[in-house]
Protein backbone atom coordinates (compact mmCIF):
# COMPACT_ATOMS: atom_id res chain seq x y z
CA UNK A 1 0.00 0.00 0.00
CA UNK A 2 1.27 3.52 -1.03
CA UNK A 3 1.22 6.40 1.60
CA UNK A 4 1.55 9.72 0.70
CA UNK A 5 2.67 12.70 2.96
CA UNK A 6 0.38 15.94 3.46
CA UNK A 7 3.53 17.44 2.22
CA UNK A 8 3.26 15.79 -1.38
CA UNK A 9 0.09 17.53 -2.31
CA UNK A 10 1.35 20.70 -1.20
CA UNK A 11 5.15 20.38 -2.83
CA UNK A 12 3.19 19.29 -6.59
CA UNK A 13 1.01 22.79 -6.52
CA UNK A 14 3.78 24.44 -5.08
CA UNK A 15 5.81 23.49 -8.35
CA UNK A 16 2.80 23.77 -10.78
CA UNK A 17 2.38 27.44 -9.18
CA UNK A 18 5.79 27.80 -9.48
CA UNK A 19 5.83 26.98 -13.13
CA UNK A 20 2.85 28.80 -14.08
CA UNK A 21 4.21 31.93 -12.76
CA UNK A 22 7.46 30.98 -15.03
CA UNK A 23 5.45 30.81 -18.13
CA UNK A 24 3.49 34.21 -17.39
CA UNK A 25 6.34 36.16 -16.99
CA UNK A 26 8.46 35.01 -19.74
CA UNK A 27 4.94 35.21 -22.06
CA UNK A 28 4.43 38.94 -21.13
CA UNK A 29 8.70 39.65 -22.04
CA UNK A 30 7.93 38.51 -25.53
CA UNK A 31 5.07 41.17 -26.00
CA UNK A 32 7.38 43.74 -26.32
CA UNK A 33 5.59 47.43 -26.37
CA UNK A 34 4.41 48.70 -29.63
CA UNK A 35 3.74 52.24 -31.17
CA UNK A 36 -0.06 52.94 -31.97
CA UNK A 37 -0.64 51.79 -35.50
CA UNK A 38 -2.13 54.84 -37.63
CA UNK A 39 -5.01 54.71 -39.66
CA UNK A 40 -6.21 57.62 -42.24
CA UNK A 41 -8.81 58.13 -44.49
CA UNK A 42 -7.32 58.54 -47.73
CA UNK A 43 -10.08 59.03 -50.12
CA UNK A 44 -13.96 58.53 -50.89
CA UNK A 45 -15.29 56.79 -53.95
CA UNK A 46 -19.04 56.39 -54.89
CA UNK A 47 -20.68 53.12 -55.08
CA UNK A 48 -24.08 51.94 -56.62
CA UNK A 49 -26.23 52.36 -53.63
CA UNK A 50 -29.84 50.56 -53.70
CA UNK A 51 -33.41 52.46 -52.88
CA UNK A 52 -32.75 55.32 -50.45
CA UNK A 53 -29.17 54.42 -49.89
CA UNK A 54 -25.87 55.75 -50.62
CA UNK A 55 -22.59 53.63 -50.82
CA UNK A 56 -19.15 54.49 -51.05
CA UNK A 57 -15.46 53.20 -50.94
CA UNK A 58 -13.79 54.64 -48.11
CA UNK A 59 -9.78 54.09 -48.65
CA UNK A 60 -7.98 53.68 -45.44
CA UNK A 61 -4.34 54.44 -44.97
CA UNK A 62 -2.83 51.80 -42.26
CA UNK A 63 0.96 52.80 -40.98
CA UNK A 64 2.88 50.11 -39.24
CA UNK A 65 5.70 52.18 -37.18
CA UNK A 66 6.52 48.78 -35.24
CA UNK A 67 9.58 46.19 -35.83
CA UNK A 68 7.18 43.37 -36.37
CA UNK A 69 4.40 42.74 -39.26
CA UNK A 70 0.60 43.46 -38.75
CA UNK A 71 -1.81 41.02 -40.03
CA UNK A 72 -5.99 41.55 -40.52
CA UNK A 73 -8.68 40.00 -41.10
CA UNK A 74 -11.48 41.96 -40.61
CA UNK A 75 -12.16 45.66 -40.02
CA UNK A 76 -15.50 47.54 -39.23
CA UNK A 77 -15.67 51.27 -39.48
CA UNK A 78 -18.13 54.04 -38.09
CA UNK A 79 -17.60 57.70 -40.19
CA UNK A 80 -19.12 60.65 -38.48
CA UNK A 81 -19.44 64.19 -41.11
CA UNK A 82 -19.61 67.38 -39.04
CA UNK A 83 -20.34 66.03 -35.86
CA UNK A 84 -23.36 64.12 -36.77
CA UNK A 85 -23.17 59.70 -38.00
CA UNK A 86 -22.78 59.39 -41.52
CA UNK A 87 -21.94 56.02 -42.80
CA UNK A 88 -20.81 52.48 -41.28
CA UNK A 89 -19.55 49.49 -43.06
CA UNK A 90 -17.52 46.27 -42.62
CA UNK A 91 -15.46 44.09 -44.43
CA UNK A 92 -13.03 41.01 -44.59
CA UNK A 93 -10.37 42.37 -46.02
CA UNK A 94 -7.27 40.65 -45.42
CA UNK A 95 -3.85 42.61 -45.57
CA UNK A 96 -0.63 42.06 -43.98
CA UNK A 97 1.15 45.56 -43.17
CA UNK A 98 4.98 45.04 -43.32
CA UNK A 99 7.05 46.21 -40.70
CA UNK A 100 7.90 49.95 -40.89
CA UNK A 101 5.16 50.03 -43.62
CA UNK A 102 2.09 50.60 -45.19
CA UNK A 103 -1.11 49.88 -46.71
CA UNK A 104 -4.13 51.21 -48.93
CA UNK A 105 -7.57 49.26 -48.59
CA UNK A 106 -11.44 50.24 -49.27
CA UNK A 107 -13.99 49.48 -47.00
CA UNK A 108 -17.70 49.68 -48.98
CA UNK A 109 -19.96 51.91 -46.30
CA UNK A 110 -23.58 52.10 -46.28
CA UNK A 111 -25.15 55.89 -45.69
CA UNK A 112 -28.66 55.58 -44.66
CA UNK A 113 -31.64 57.87 -46.03
CA UNK A 114 -31.74 59.80 -42.34
CA UNK A 115 -28.14 60.50 -42.57
CA UNK A 116 -27.80 61.61 -45.58
CA UNK A 117 -30.63 63.91 -44.45
CA UNK A 118 -29.09 65.20 -41.62
CA UNK A 119 -26.19 66.36 -43.87
CA UNK A 120 -28.52 68.08 -46.11
CA UNK A 121 -29.97 70.07 -43.52
CA UNK A 122 -26.77 70.53 -42.36
CA UNK A 123 -25.67 72.39 -45.92
CA UNK A 124 -29.32 74.21 -45.57
CA UNK A 125 -27.49 75.73 -42.62
CA UNK A 126 -24.40 76.93 -44.26
CA UNK A 127 -22.33 73.89 -44.58
CA UNK A 128 -20.59 73.13 -47.59
CA UNK A 129 -19.17 69.69 -48.84
CA UNK A 130 -15.60 70.53 -48.91
CA UNK A 131 -13.43 70.33 -46.21
CA UNK A 132 -15.81 68.24 -44.21
CA UNK A 133 -14.74 67.86 -40.53
CA UNK A 134 -15.19 63.92 -39.85
CA UNK A 135 -14.17 61.05 -37.40
CA UNK A 136 -13.55 57.63 -37.86
CA UNK A 137 -13.75 55.11 -35.47
CA UNK A 138 -13.39 51.45 -35.93
CA UNK A 139 -11.44 48.40 -35.19
CA UNK A 140 -8.90 45.98 -37.07
CA UNK A 141 -10.01 42.12 -36.18
CA UNK A 142 -7.37 39.30 -36.19
CA UNK A 143 -3.63 39.03 -35.74
CA UNK A 144 -0.89 38.22 -33.40
CA UNK A 145 -2.86 41.04 -30.78
CA UNK A 146 -6.52 40.27 -31.60
CA UNK A 147 -8.71 43.40 -32.38
CA UNK A 148 -6.97 47.13 -32.13
CA UNK A 149 -9.48 49.87 -32.31
CA UNK A 150 -8.56 53.35 -33.66
CA UNK A 151 -9.81 56.72 -34.44
CA UNK A 152 -8.96 59.10 -37.01
CA UNK A 153 -10.18 62.80 -37.29
CA UNK A 154 -9.08 64.94 -40.23
CA UNK A 155 -11.40 66.80 -43.01
CA UNK A 156 -12.22 65.24 -46.34
CA UNK A 157 -14.39 66.64 -49.87
CA UNK A 158 -17.12 64.91 -51.10
CA UNK A 159 -16.98 63.48 -53.94
CA UNK A 160 -18.03 65.79 -56.73
CA UNK A 161 -17.59 69.01 -54.85
CA UNK A 162 -13.77 69.76 -55.44
CA UNK A 163 -10.26 67.91 -55.37
CA UNK A 164 -10.73 64.94 -53.21
CA UNK A 165 -9.56 63.57 -49.95
CA UNK A 166 -7.26 64.64 -46.92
Amino acid sequence: MLRLSHAAPTRVLLTVLCTLLVLAITGCAGLAARDPVRINVVGINPLAGQGLEMRFNLRLRVQNPNETQLDFDGVAVELDLNGRPFATGVSDAKATVPRFGETVFAVPVTVSAFAALEQVLALADGATLDNVPYTLRGKLAGGLFGTMRFKDKGTLTIPGTGQGGR
